[in-house]
Formats: structure tokens, C-alpha cells, sequence
């Protein structure tokens, strides 16, 4: 009962689809369709989108529910037990945690799907002085994501390994106020997900911020891309996907789940992700 009312909510705050906002299961069953609910992390949104556009050409009976955010914090409404059948994380924290610690990932489904990279941006008509992480303490104001979301915590990475953080074993516990001091006491926007970082740059409340390069698609007209930060400072940031243990599912839905999960990591479904400015090279 919990699950289902969990469910519930999900659906009314954050969980849209192709066919519809906030559908429940029942509603769906009365459609003839299949739901399967798949947590995305916030940078895959429109990639997805387009994603489960491609596998309903062939699949028309399954009607794909995404719920997005940062993974960090779908992790958690997984543990609360939020009904989920797939897991799509920005980060391989997260995955490891459901899988390792709480149980939750099914056996065998784990599989790493793209790789993304961190970029520093600004608005193209910004005169900033910024030209990357180098001098990101010359920014007047900085959006940057909390460090349980994992482009926050990559950057926080980054920004130990050219010397401008003292070193820590898990990054994602350094604060933001903690950023701040080692750069100087600039002002820093924290932000909820990637998303968030892009509008707050976009909109022009802060001058810089550090997002993902596939969330910057579409926004070539309005958003500059200063550094691509290489992999020697954030390290691979890959996005690992995988069947979660659902008791709320029956037999038809979970078949539906395995039939999405295997087309997710189908070249068809490759060809999208490169579009969208994600790395298919992955292992």
C-alpha cells in the first residue's frame, strides 16, 4: 500500500510520458497499454524523450512512465520505495548503492550506457572573465549543483584535482559554502540537478555554472560553452542503467521492463544518445 501510494504522488508531481502527464497504472491498464516506470537522472530528459518515442514505433502496447531528477535523490525514493522498474543514474554511486548495500538492483540487468562530460558555461552574451575551472573564482556569481547530485560531485573532483580544493576521499561531502571559502567566497547558487544549473545560467542569475555537455543541446543559441572539462580531472562520468526489483510489478510488466532495458542499450537507441551530445563508447 505504501508503494502505491508513493506511486501515486510521483505521478501527480514529476512523472510525465509520452502519451500524458500523471497517468496512473490504472488508467493505463483501462488503455490496453503496459506501464513501465523508469527514473532518469535529470541530463537524460530529452534524450529519453526521444528514446521511448523510437521504441514505441515498435512497441505501441508499452506506455513508458519516466520520473526525472538527480540521481541522488531517486536513489532515495527508490530505498522509500517508490514503484520503479528501471534506473537510469547519472553517476555509478548511486547504482552501486541500490545494488550493493540495499539490494534492489535485479542480478545481471546492470549495464554502463553512455558517458557525458562537464562543462563550464555562460550566457553567450556574458563578458565574463572566466575561461574554465582555472579562474572560476573570477565569476561574480556561480550555479553549481549540491554535491549528492553527481555533476556537483564531479566537479567538486575536478576542482581537487588542479589544486583548487583540498582533497577529500568522497568528494560529494564537501559543501557548497566549503567551495565557496576555497574560491575565494564567491557567491554560489546551489542547485537541485543539472537542469536547474542550466536555467539559473540561462536566465542569467548566475554568471557561470557547471552543467553536463548534453544538457547544453538545444540551448546553442543561448548558452556558451567555456570549458569542456577533460576526464584527467572529473574522471569517466558514465551512466550506468538497470532493472530494479519491483513487487509491485506483475509478469506482464516486468517483461515490458526487460524489453525497454535491452532496447536502451541497443545501437538504435545509441544513434539518439550521440545526438544529443553523449559518448556511446562505453564498457
Amino acid at each position: 500500500m505504501k508503494k502505491r501510494v508513493l506511486a501515486v504522488l510521483m505521478a501527480a508531481m514529476m512523472v510525465f510520458s509520452l502519451a500524458g502527464c500523471g497517468s496512473t497504472k490504472k488508467e493505463s491498464k483501462s488503455e490496453g497499454k503496459t506501464i513501465v516506470h523508469v527514473f532518469i537522472a535529470a541530463s537524460l530528459n530529452t534524450a529519453m524523450t526521444e528514446v521511448a518515442k523510437k521504441f514505441n514505433e515498435k512497441n505501441p502496447n508499452i506506455k513508458i512512465l519516466y520520473s526525472a531528477d538527480s540521481s541522488g535523490k531517486l536513489m532515495e525514493q527508490i530505498e522509500e520505495g517508490f514503484n520503479c522498474d528501471i534506473f537510469f543514474s547519472a553517476a555509478q554511486k548511486q547504482m552501486d548503492q541500490l545494488e550493493k548495500k540495499d539490494k534492489l538492483v535485479e542480478k545481471g540487468t546492470r549495464a554502463n550506457i553512455v558517458n557525458n562530460q562537464v562543462v563550464v558555461i555562460t550566457r553567450k552574451d556574458s563578458n565574463t572573465q572566466v575561461i574554465g575551472l582555472a579562474n572560476l573564482e573570477d565569476a561574480k556569481s556561480i550555479a553549481l549543483a549540491d554535491g549528492s547530485v553527481p555533476v556537483g560531485k564531479y566537479t567538486r573532483q575536478a576542482l581537487m584535482n588542479i589544486g583548487k580544493l583540498t582533497p577529500v576521499k568522497d568528494p560529494s561531502t564537501v559543501t557548497t559554502e566549503q567551495v565557496s571559502k576555497a574560491l575565494g567566497g564567491v557567491e554560489i547558487s546551489e542547485q537541485g540537478n543539472v537542469s536547474q544549473v542550466l536555467t539559473a545560467v540561462k536566465e542569467g542569475k548566475c554568471e557561470v555554472g557547471t552543467t553536463y555537455y548534453s544538457d547544453t543541446y538545444g540551448f546553442e543559441k543561448d548558452i556558451k560553452i567555456l570549458q569542456k572539462v577533460n576526464y584527467d580531472a572529473t574522471g569517466n562520468v558514465i551512466y550506468p542503467a538497470a532493472r530494479i526489483k519491483n513487487d509491485e510489478a506483475n509478469k506482464a510488466e516486468n517483461k515490458a521492463a526487460d524489453k525497454f532495458m535491452e532496447f536502451i542499450k541497443s545501437k538504435e537507441a545509441k544513434k539518439i544518445f550521440k545526438k544529443y551530445y553523449f559518448d556511446t563508447n562505453v564498457k
